[in-house]
């Protein structure tokens, strides 16, 4: 297990809890929205609008690792609402607050309250490249082909 330091905004409702995994089998840990104690009656996201939804909550994570946020499923099927820039990035060097972009991608506006699970987050390992140029690369079955081009389905 791979510690994760956090701090509480002064302004967190901090009876919401810290990120927790749901199940003993959850790669994620879910993170709430809290929302400053004037704006605590949440948000409403029209369809095809983004929106910053704050934490309440700062991390510090071992240089090595990153944070990855990821889309709750229930809301991505349910409600059409994922994340913008999904899986979003924290790196270990950044001390700011936390928020998550949501977007809606449903046909109608949804409302998030204060405390509602909006996204999970995830404890990953990062492995440092070291980038060459070299005169030509080496082939594949597969060569240049893109988009598509290993078939339908």
């Amino acid at each position: 297990m791979v510690a994760v330091s956090l701090c509480w905004e002064p302004w967190a409702d901090q009876d919401l809890g810290l990120p927790d995994y749901a199940t003993s089998g959850a790669a994620g840990a879910d993170l709430r929205a809290n929302f400053p104690q004037d704006a605590r009656d949440g948000i409403t996201v029209a369809p095809g609008a983004r929106a910053l939804v704050p934490t309440g909550l700062r991390l510090a994570i071992p240089d090595g690792y990153e944070v990855q946020l990821r889309p709750r499923s229930g809301l991505a099927l349910k409600h059409g609402m994922t994340l913008a820039n999904t899986p979003g990035t924290i790196d270990a060097d950044y001390r700011g607050p936390l928020g998550v972009i949501v977007i809606n991608l449903g046909d109608a506006a949804f409302h998030i309250e204060h405390g509602a699970r909006i996204a999970q987050m995830v404890l990953a390992p990062i492995i440092f490249a070291e980038f060459a140029v070299v005169d030509t690369l080496p082939g594949t079955v597969r060569g240049a082909g893109g988009f598509g081009s290993t078939g339908h389905g």
